[in-house]
């Protein structure tokens, strides 16, 4: 797979303390990635998390250039994706850098991480919307600090129909969530090499870490996911790189 490279359309900007505007999902993975890089990095920010789904409709109208999230703005530059906006954040703040400075170990840390983001973070997200569309009723646990301007209880309404929306639109049908549950342990093995290796897990975060740890994360809360990680050094990484993670829901039977 190859690794990251390039660099952000955030790299033209110069560092001087700016606030800046994180866009994301309630308990996304990868927008919870985002947001732990920016407190990784001590910059301050405010998190406004929009409906799933729907996000696709709004982030262009906000001046994004595409419809996913996590979607940082700041300064009046937008940048899109764990990846870009890891490399934008290492552009404007240096240190603690995201992507080692070592040629060997960047080259390393950037394929674990290109990885996490094409393989591993879209099984996590069917997997959790399957389970969900499967049984909603502890659905609203996921929108603890959620950050969306009305109250929880509103916000909870809205689970079933944003449920069956994200479900068709992330293709999370009972077939490829038995495809992704069988293949889940080969994953997981993988996870851990890369911890054993010292690519992830060790005193220092990369945005690996960030990418990786985040979506095993979400497999935790999953019923029917939470026993094939339990005692792994994976569940292990994603306990230490989130340390208090939102929601659960109950196991499907059948898959």
């Amino acid at each position: 797979m190859p690794p990251c490279r390039g660099k952000s359309r955030l790299t033209r900007l110069a560092w001087p303390g700016m606030g800046a505007a994180l866009f994301g999902i309630p308990a996304s993975h990868p927008s919870l990635a985002a947001e732990l890089m920016l407190r990784h990095k001590r910059i301050a920010y405010r998190r406004i998390d929009l409906v799933s789904a729907l996000h696709k409709l709004l982030l262009r109208p906000l001046g994004f250039p595409g419809n996913t999230v996590p979607a940082l703005r700041i300064d009046g530059a937008r940048v899109q994706g764990t990846t870009d906006i890891a490399l934008a954040l290492d552009a404007l703040t240096p240190s603690p850098p995201l992507f080692p400075a070592d040629p060997g170990r960047r080259r390393a840390v950037e394929m674990a991480n290109a990885w996490g983001d094409e393989v591993l973070q879209p099984i996590a997200r069917r997997m959790i919307w399957n389970a969900v569309g499967h049984d909603g009723s502890t659905a609203a646990s996921y929108l603890e600090g959620q950050r969306m301007g009305v109250p929880t209880a509103l916000a909870a309404r809205l689970v079933p129909p944003v449920a069956l929306a994200a479900r068709l639109v992330n293709r999370a049908t009972d077939e490829n969530a038995r495809s992704d549950l069988a293949a889940l342990p080969r994953h997981l093995d993988r996870v851990d090499e890369l911890i054993d290796g010292g690519v992830i897990g060790g005193p220092e975060r990369n945005v690996a870490d960030f990418q990786i740890g985040t979506s095993i994360s979400m497999l935790l809360t999953i019923g029917h996911t939470r026993p094939l990680i339990e005692g792994r050094p994976s569940e292990r990484l994603a306990r230490a790189v989130v340390p208090h993670q939102v929601g659960h829901v109950p196991a499907v039977r059948g898959l």
